[in-house]
């Protein structure tokens, strides 16, 4: 029998590659020869295939021995479910005001996952014990949403990054005072690289109770995952990625992404080349007069400030999105498949646009 014949075309140029954000990167060659590996017959539906069961022993490795993965379809989802998983209905989550949850997500905590968000604005979007306590009060006052849960972000969404020991302060903190830490990494791996530690290193640990797992940004197709480690912290966790409409049914596609990037160091190969790319276009734009690089560049994010009719006529070549457009603040983002040509250009074409 002759194979079906397919009317798939390819409606892109895929030499084209822009700045506006690691999701626009394509998979990895190897997350997709994962997957055509984990396409052959029938496996059991709902996680109870083989590759949900083995990508366990994985997240072990990376997480410690409780360690226990939740695969989802996207990183909000995640967020939403895990942060259910550690609250009370009237329960509230601590976060930066700069905070994924709180800016980037359409109100999915608070709307699909009834939490109230206590924001706390900081320089750097990094929160400290002291920031914590701007909104750690109230417990008792049955007017006052419940703070149960600090939520913190490695790497940040202003592009910095957590020490391990500034972590484990924020999960002395918090647990002191009975609340649970949640770390959103849907760019963990960028952050492990920078800072040359395992992720264990700043997670299990120091004390951080769940994660979000970040794969999409990292060379995933799709998929991200819940990891829960302390197994005491939550509650009905399967219940709840149910009931938020983020159980794949054929979920081997999930857990076979996640695998093949965490099996060995495709994830950290990934990051470090996203992280080096960053570097190499924030040395670029040093060298441009009238341009300011606004945060440190410590992941694969460069946030610079530019007149704003230069990032206008510059977006017409390369795409990347303003931060702030009436501050002149914008965001260049580098993925794992950005080259160095990509970055040179980029620069050339800003330094052209400058002297325009």
């Amino acid at each position: 029998m002759n194979p079906p014949k397919t009317d798939a075309r390819r409606h892109h140029d895929p030499e084209v590659r822009g700045f506006a954000s690691d999701n626009y990167a394509g998979a990895h060659p190897e997350v997709l020869a994962a997957l055509s590996v984990a396409n052959g017959g029938h496996q059991v539906a709902y996680g109870e295939d083989d590759y949900t069961a083995n990508l366990q022993g994985i997240i072990r490795s990376h997480f410690g021995a409780t360690a226990e993965a939740f695969p989802v379809f996207n990183g909000t989802g995640a967020n939403v479910v895990a942060l259910q998983a550690v609250t009370d209905r009237w329960g509230a989550v601590i976060c930066a005001e700069s905070a994924h949850i709180n800016v980037d997500e359409g109100g999915a905590p608070e709307r699909m996952g009834g939490l109230k968000l206590l924001t706390v604005p900081t320089p750097d979007g990094k929160l400290t014990p002291e920031l914590i306590d701007r909104q750690a009060y109230g417990w008792e006052d049955e007017h006052r949403a419940m703070p149960q849960v600090v939520s913190i972000t490695q790497s940040t969404e202003l592009g910095t990054l957590y020490t391990p020991g500034q972590i484990r302060a924020i999960c002395e903190h918090a647990h002191a005072r009975g609340m649970k830490v949640h770390l959103d990494g849907s760019r963990i791996a960028n952050a492990a690289a920078s800072l040359d530690v395992p992720m264990r290193t700043f997670t299990n640990a120091v004390g951080v109770d769940i994660l979000s797992l970040g794969g999409t940004k990292n060379g995933a197709l799709f998929g991200e995952a819940v990891v829960v480690i302390n197994q005491d912290a939550v509650s009905h966790m399967k219940h709840l990625r149910k009931l938020s409409m983020q159980l794949a049914s054929k979920m081997r596609f999930v857990s076979v992404q996640l695998e093949a990037l965490l099996a060995k160091d495709l994830w950290l190969r990934n990051a470090r080349h996203a992280n080096e790319m960053a570097q190499r276009l924030a040395e670029g734009v040093r060298s441009v007069h009238g341009v300011e690089i606004l945060y440190p560049v410590q992941a694969n994010a460069v946030f610079a400030r530019l007149p704003h009719d230069v990032s206008e006529r510059l977006q017409k070549r390369f795409r990347f999105y303003f931060w702030d457009e009436a501050a002149g603040d914008v965001r260049w983002m580098c993925a794992f498949d950005t080259t160095e040509d990509d970055v040179d250009r980029f620069v050339a074409a800003l330094k052209e646009e400058m002297a325009r």
